[in-house]
């Protein structure tokens, strides 16, 4: 029961306090063992004695402890007032649980009962011995007159003559001293007031446990040979139901089974100098079983000063810790370890902490789970998917006018230059690119992870295409130029428009062939960052993803070196230098992307991406078409036939 009550109220840190002359070893046992198997421990075991001195000695084991909870053990015994009443004044904090024969309200020593103020104590139900009254009050020596006891119990309580003098004698000798004879109207009920004791209720059943046994054991015919062992075995075995109903029989301890109340002893001094008493019974042994938690005892307790008696070697873990070994030698003693990444723990001194849901992720507390925020460039709430919306939108807007102004000076000698179909489709492919972007933006799905790679590679290789048409365009031109040049069949729009469309098949067959084997796909990535699930695109195929880059980069690389190789050809209207410069921007931008993107995660690997597109599309459109842009607007008289001639005469 003392154990019960412990666990109840979270107590795992208690000092013990028992006699020295062994009334207290057998309970002291029995509550190591009961205290070692429910995870509790002692923190000091103080041996009272008759030695004041020596009382005082171990009493300084207390003052320097740091439970509030001390349980009682053994028989009282007066000598040990002393010692409570020493204890009271140095710890006035201390709680203590008492057996029954430490009930305190049974004695008038005030100071005693105020040291045991707070203190919880079970004790047995009143019982009623059924008869009980009726033999009390008809019971007589006279009616008995072979039953000396009965004699003798008379003469003590009434001081009544017996009718043998030799008894008379010794009973005078002893200081009992009877001088009248019993006139036969004495009633032995007026000395038993106290009718329910339980003590007495247990003396009358033990006393038909061994009847019973007794009797058990005689009709069996075993009663030769090893009585007392014989015996002890059918008490041990013992089941009948007493006069009152109750069914008795011992556990397997031993003990009689009974039902018991804890009560609260509360000291009360509503006025100086006066103070009585006040008893709460909260609990009994049988409802005490169903209880768990202090809650239970829908707050009964009445404890010193209103504070909850603290009884923990330690502060409790909150929650969001576990735990922790410290290293000393009592397993109730740890430390308070912060829970791990990824795990969490919601009940004050958890043993272990638990780990979230892959979806989910402790608070910042980690005390509960919280399901994780998804991660992408959002076009609500990312100031970065907002900036790139707006430059995109802008640099459509531009390249859109310049086309618009190519189409509507088409005519022109600047725009007829270097092959204005290719210079058409080179705008429209920048465009296009610039208007990919937003492929790149937005809550990733399946379709858009796949839409985004393609139409980003077969654009950029139609772009990158028409800028090797147009290098090669210039080659031919300065190669024809030659008398008996055998370039001169080259010559016209057929070669460009090859070009173009050979360069960017072998780009689309990239891109389906890396669709038809691995395409890319949305994933979720829940381990680049601890607090978040990135929603991105898986390219599927590594291989078809870097093969689409690097046949890119090579179309790059082989009109950046054409572009240089006649960027001083003598021409009008010579785009080469210009090629040259868009190439020199656009592998500069991709080179240095490469290695940004594969140090980066989630959404940041796909702002790399999306800067570098933006980048080298911008590039291409300002080195290629902002110059020709700048003649048609700022100074449209070199943009004439008579101009060029003129030119051509100087």
């Amino acid at each position: 029961m003392v154990v019960k009550i412990l666990n109840i109220m979270g107590w795992n840190w208690v000092g013990i306090i028992t006699s020295s002359d062994g009334t207290g070893e057998t309970e002291l046992r029995e509550l190591r063992k009961e205290t070692i198997r429910h995870g509790i421990c002692i923190e000091f075991v103080i041996y009272l004695t008759v030695n004041v001195n020596i009382n005082r000695e171990r009493m300084m084991a207390i003052k320097k402890s740091t439970t509030d909870v001390i349980v009682v053990c053994g028989h009282f015994i007066f000598t040990y007032i002393r010692f409570f009443e020493e204890l009271n004044a140095l710890r006035q904090n201390i709680t203590f649980i008492l057996n029954e024969s430490w009930n305190v309200l049974s004695y008038p020593e005030f100071s005693l009962r105020k040291t045991f103020n707070g203190s919880i104590i079970p004790l047995h139900l009143l019982r009623y011995i059924p008869g009980l009254d009726v033999y009390l009050q008809s019971v007589h020596p006279s009616k008995r007159p072979a039953d000396p006891l009965l004699e003798d119990i008379w003469l003590r309580r009434f001081h009544c003559l017996s009718s043998n003098p030799v008894k008379n004698k010794i009973f005078q000798l002893l200081g009992f001293v009877p001088n009248i004879t019993c006139t036969g109207a004495e009633v032995m009920d007026i000395y038993y007031n106290n009718k329910h004791n339980p003590k007495y209720y247990f003396i009358y059943t033990a006393v038909y446990v061994l009847a019973h046994a007794l009797n058990d054991m005689k009709l069996s015919g075993n009663t030769k040979y090893g009585l007392g062992q014989k015996l002890n075995r059918y008490i041990r075995a013992i089941l009948y139901t007493s006069p009152s109903g109750e069914e008795i029989f011992l556990n397997d301890r031993g003990e009689l089974p009974s039902n018991m109340l804890l009560t609260n002893i509360i000291y009360d001094d509503p006025t100086p100098g006066q103070f009585f008493f006040k008893t709460y019974t909260f609990a009994t042994s049988k409802t005490l079983e169903k209880m768990s938690k202090p809650e239970d005892f829908n707050g009964a307790f009445h404890w010193r000063h209103g504070k909850t008696p603290q009884a923990l070697c330690n502060e409790p873990c909150p929650p969001g810790y576990r735990k922790g070994p410290s290293g000393g030698i009592h397993a109730c003693c740890y430390h308070c370890v912060p829970c791990s990444d990824g795990e969490f723990s919601n009940v004050i001194d958890s043993e272990i902490c638990h780990k979230c849901l892959d979806d989910h992720c402790p608070d910042e507390r980690r005390v509960k789970c919280i399901p994780k925020p998804y991660d992408y460039l959002s076009y609500e709430v990312d100031i970065l998917s907002q900036a790139f919306y707006i430059i995109s939108v802008l640099c459509s807007a531009v390249t859109l006018y310049i086309l618009a102004l190519f189409i509507l000076f088409r005519d022109t000698p600047i725009v007829k230059a270097n092959n204005r179909n290719v210079s058409f489709i080179l705008l429209i492919s920048i465009l296009l690119s610039f208007l990919c972007v937003f492929l790149f933006l937005g809550r990733p799905v399946d379709i858009t992870c796949i839409l985004r790679q393609m139409s980003f590679g077969i654009f950029f290789s139609i772009a990158v295409s028409s800028v090797l048409a147009k290098t090669i365009t210039v080659y031919i031109a300065f190669k024809a130029s030659k008398p008996g040049s055998y370039w001169r069949k080259w010559v016209g729009e057929k070669i460009s428009n090859s070009a173009v469309i050979i360069c960017s098949s072998i780009q689309v067959l990239i891109c389906v062939t890396w669709l038809s084997v691995s395409p890319p796909y949305q994933e979720y990535d829940m381990d680049s960052y601890p607090g978040e699930i990135v929603i991105q695109c898986n390219e599927g195929s590594i291989i078809g993803f870097y093969s689409m880059l690097g046949y890119m980069g090579f179309l790059a690389a082989v009109s950046f070196v054409l572009a240089f190789m006649v960027r001083t050809l003598p021409d009008s209207f010579n785009e080469a230098k210009y090629i040259t410069f868009s190439m020199l921007v656009f592998c500069s931008v991709w080179i240095a992307m490469i290695p940004a993107y594969l140090s980066t995660r989630g959404k940041y690997m796909v702002a790399v991406e999306i800067f570098a597109i933006l980048t080298s599309s911008a590039g291409l459109l300002g080195c290629i078409f902002f110059p020709k842009c700048y003649i048609i607007i700022i100074k449209p008289e070199r943009n004439s036939r008579k101009h060029i001639l003129t030119k051509v005469k100087l």
